[in-house]
């Protein structure tokens, strides 16, 4: 019977079904479209196939060709003309192309310009929807402020802004509409960052008031704390931020923050490396630059106060979100300020979740953890106290001791009235120090481990780093950076998001102290994402967004040098003295630990090293000599490295030999072993599954190739090749008969029977190919296959069927071949030669894939041993109907409750 597969029959339906939709389809007739009056023929969409065009309409379709031809040219030459162009060009492809490129470039600018509009009324029409009350602020929202002590924020929001009354008012030197738009869709992607920018612009302007006072200490005198604090109000919606830097004037005002594109710190980064004075240097400390407008993420308007040492008076800043202008006058307020600055921030009413200590100290000290200057959050606790009452308010010196005892004595003692009242305080949340930018020589081993745990956020202290390197990189670019290697494989959720994650692995990205993103992919390669610490550099743009910055060179140039620096500090690990030696008496240290420190750490990070040893070609020799493997040479008890394996092969040995396999009991145990052990080679013991693939696809390692002893072509240059060359040949001569016989016999099993050169004690043994699966390899993949739904035989290898002339059971099985005939042998010969590739299949490590053909084999094999006649089942036992005994009564064990009990312990003289 011919069975069908069930696919076959689905196409065969799916064709006829097409067949026949498309034999419909060519019998339609094609629907002609006539011309009329208002649309002639030469109009008509593919007219050619409906009504040949006559002369007089050919001729007035070319009049209308070469007049959109020149209208098109017309157009051309203006476009060329607004962007400067000449259109002198002769080459006409040359004029096309700018013509094209001209017409892209009208079409992104009046794009911009329709969605910069589009913006701009969404954004009215969403301050107008808070206005109405028709967006209520949404308190249920997790990140809103929580409400345990504090006062709900009012549903129906309004902004606290209030323009100046007496101001001079200035223009923007560049467009505000286009400036917002390049903050809000390109430099920035998350609102947090404000903070993080405008704590940073507090710090440059410490730094210049810090580098002033140097040569001239009065500047301290009025305020010597130099410090940042962060406060909220709930009442009026704002948020503050006071600096008691440097300040700025009132023409500070005006230049600083009237110019989108004037960046002080980049200036001043500048003219250092060109040698400017320092007078010339320090005007460009503290000024303002692109990152203060990132308050208009979250800010409708903006007031920046600010007092300056060499001016009297106090002078704000004031605009709006979406203004083209700002106001400059004399604070109203008076001088509040000592000296410094003071950034309020009017927030949107979708932006009112900062109004929140805990969510303004999370996030200063996560993007400013480091900064030098102590920073602070004001925190707002209601207290309970006791009432004080009118009559705790008069005198009573004029009571006699007496009354009041006796008073005392017969009135009761009223419960304490209490009432609430609203305390504030201060709270440093940056107290951590950037250790990173002190000298090595002075930091101590108990303060990097306390630092490792200040990284990784561990509390209770329990991780442990197993080294760590401490580093300065000069050169084109300048960084600062401690890497650590944990002692123990990241802990990860199946529930963590994906930047929960990287946030538990890799380094945090500080520019100046100031946290840039603790989620930055580029700064190490993926396969040591283990490696945690911190890198710092003043030569990174502060205000750009993570995606823009990981496309930066220095971002790369910074990658490469941390790279090496990471690897070598794993290789110092590696190359660390165990046991540790006493200098003076060089005597082994007492230690707890029962293996070399690297092998503890190398046993839980071996599979990300692999990993980059096929990721990272630039750095592949230096991490294959970190890979460590266990080998013949010591029972497979230690771990090697390949420079300590090369340095002990045999004189003639070229190669590196490696057996791989499920677990080292089983490899250990390999019959492919036996020739190798005999010599005293050493072979490479491998049990990770990916250990095998990582070799096949490496050339070699110091000139030496890896090669698997379980290959066919394995040769023993040691020997006397001319003898073996002769031996060889007599030994095919001499087993033609049965090689002939089993590959006829095994058929496709087998992709050739050869005599066998190695093998020492087994009969047979099952080799592959040199570029096919190894029995390990063929076992991994099909798992893989299962485990995708994919058909596990496509993995089969090509085996090698390799017999020992000098085994017994060859000798014999040639024996019974030179005796019959090729058509006369016997199922008990062919079953035997069977069971001697079973037998070799299974010690080479691979299955039985034929279950059924092995079953009946080893059916006939019993049988015959047994003497087994027939295999016909006997007939059922006649078993006889015994009758039915009534149950004891309860409580007789013996025969019943009427019998008396006999005492069997009597004398033998009494029986």
């Amino acid at each position: 019977m011919v069975r069908i597969h069930r696919l076959a029959v689905c196409a065969i339906l799916f064709s006829s079904i097409f067949y026949e939709h498309g034999v419909e389809a060519k019998k339609k007739k094609k629907k002609v479209k006539k011309a009329t009056e208002d649309e002639p023929a030469y109009r008509i969409e593919n007219y050619q196939e409906n009504v040949p065009p006559p002369e007089d309409l050919a001729r007035q379709m070319a009049a209308e060709r070469e007049k959109e031809r020149q209208e098109e040219e017309e157009s051309m030459k203006n476009l060329l003309k607004t962007l400067g162009w000449d259109d002198d060009d002769d080459d006409p492809k040359v004029q096309k192309l700018k013509a094209e490129f001209a017409k892209k470039q009208q079409f992104k600018d009046e794009k911009r310009e329709e969605n910069l509009a589009e913006a701009a009324l969404r954004q009215s029409q969403e301050q107008q929807a808070f206005d109405r009350e028709e967006i209520p602020y949404d308190d249920s929202d997790e990140d809103a402020p929580l409400d345990d002590y504090r006062d709900p924020i009012s549903e129906n929001y309004k902004s606290s802004y209030e323009p100046l009354a007496k101001a001079e008012t200035f223009e923007f030197e560049a467009e505000v509409h286009r400036m917002l738009d390049i903050v809000i869709n390109s430099l920035y992607q998350n609102k947090d960052v404000f903070l993080r920018e405008l704590i940073s612009n507090a710090s440059d302007a410490l730094d210049k008031i810090r580098f002033l006072s140097l040569t001239d200490p009065t500047l301290l005198e009025d305020e010597s704390e130099l410090e940042v604090k962060v406060q909220y109000d709930r009442d009026l919606q704002t948020l503050t931020i006071t600096d008691t830097g440097i300040g700025m004037t009132k023409s500070d005002l005006i230049e600083n923050l009237g110019t989108v594109a004037k960046s002080g710190t980049t200036s001043f980064l500048n003219a250092i490396q060109e040698g400017s004075s320092s007078a010339d240097t320090m005007n460009m400390i503290g000024q303002f630059g692109v990152g203060f407008y990132s308050v208009f993420l979250v800010a409708d308007a903006v007031s920046v106060a600010s007092k300056h040492p060499s001016e009297s008076e106090q002078y704000i800043w004031t605009s709006s979100y979406g203004a083209a202008a700002f106001d400059v006058g004399v604070d109203p307020r008076g001088t509040t300020l000592t000296r410094g600055t003071e950034i309020t921030l009017h927030l949107k009413g979708d932006c009112l979740h900062y109004i929140d200590p805990f969510k303004l100290e999370k996030l200063v000290s996560h993007y400013s953890e480091f900064v030098t200057y102590p920073i602070s959050v004001r925190t707002t606790a209601t207290l309970k106290v006791a009432a004080v009452s009118d009559e705790d308010e008069e005198d009573l010196d004029d009571l006699d001791d007496e009354d009041a005892e006796d008073e005392d004595d017969e009135e009761e003692e009223e419960e304490e009235e209490l009432e609430d009242v609203i305390s504030h305080s201060w709270k440093r949340v940056n107290a951590n120090q950037a250790i990173w930018t002190r000298d090595k020589e002075t930091i101590s081993d108990e303060e990097y481990c306390s630092f490792f745990s200040l990284v990784t956020k561990d509390a209770s202290e329990t991780k442990t780093t197993a080294a760590w390197s401490h580093f300065n990189a000069e050169g084109n670019i300048n960084f600062k950076s401690i890497l650590y290697l944990p002692s123990d494989v990241p802990e990860f959720s199946m529930h963590m998001t994906e930047e929960e994650r990287l946030a538990q692995s890799g380094l945090k990205l500080y520019v100046r102290k100031v946290l840039i993103s603790d989620q930055f992919r580029n700064l190490l390669p993926d396969y040591l994402s283990f490696v945690r610490g911190v890198v710092d550099s003043d030569d990174l743009p502060l205000n750009v967004n993570r995606e823009t910055l990981q496309e930066s060179k220095i971002i790369k140039i910074i990658n490469k040098k941390v790279t090496r620096k990471a690897i070598e500090m794993i290789r110092t690990l590696a190359r660390t003295e165990w046991p540790a030696v006493d200098e003076d008496t060089g005597e082994p240290l007492e230690d707890d630990l029962t293996e070399h420190p690297y092998i503890t750490w190398y046993e839980k990070f071996h599979p990300a090293l692999k990993r980059g040893v096929l990721e990272d070609p630039a750095n592949q020799k230096r991490l294959l000599k970190l890979l460590r493997y266990k080998t013949t040479r010591f029972g497979g008890t230690e771990y090697r490295s390949l420079e300590e394996i090369a340095a002990d092969m045999k004189d003639w040995q070229d190669d590196f030999y490696f057996i791989a396999g499920a677990d080292l009991e089983e490899v250990q145990k390999s019959v492919f072993l036996q020739k190798f052990n005999a010599k005293g080679i050493e072979v490479m013991l491998l049990t990770d599954p990916f250990d095998e693939y990582l070799l096949q696809n490496l050339s070699d390692f110091e000139g030496h190739r890896f090669t698997s002893i379980t290959q066919d072509s394995i040769k023993f240059e040691d020997e006397d090749q001319d003898l073996v060359k002769r031996r060889s040949k007599a030994y095919n001569t001499k087993f033609k008969p049965l090689v002939k016989y089993l590959k006829k016999l095994y058929g496709d099993a087998v992709s050739r029977v050869t005599i066998s050169e190695r093998l020492v004690d087994d009969p047979a043994v099952m080799s592959n190919a040199a570029y096919a699966h190894s029995a390990n390899m063929e076992r991994v993949l099909k798992a893989q296959a299962h485990q995708h739904g994919q058909n596990p035989d496509q993995y089969q290898s090509h085996k090698i069927f390799e017999i020992n002339p000098r085994h017994p059971f060859v000798a014999s099985l040639l024996a019974l071949v030179d005796e019959l005939e090729e058509d006369e042998v016997d199922k008990t010969t062919d079953d035997a030669a069977w069971m001697l590739h079973d037998l070799a299949l299974l010690n080479s490590g691979y299955t039985i894939s034929d279950i059924e053909s092995y079953s009946n084999r080893m059916t006939r094999v019993i049988q015959n041993v047994l003497s087994v006649e027939s295999l016909d089942l006997e007939e059922e036992l006649d078993v006889p109907v015994e009758e039915e005994v009534p149950p004891l009564e309860d409580g007789d064990e013996f025969g019943g409750a009427g019998e008396e009990f006999v005492d069997m312990d009597m004398d033998r003289e009494e029986l």
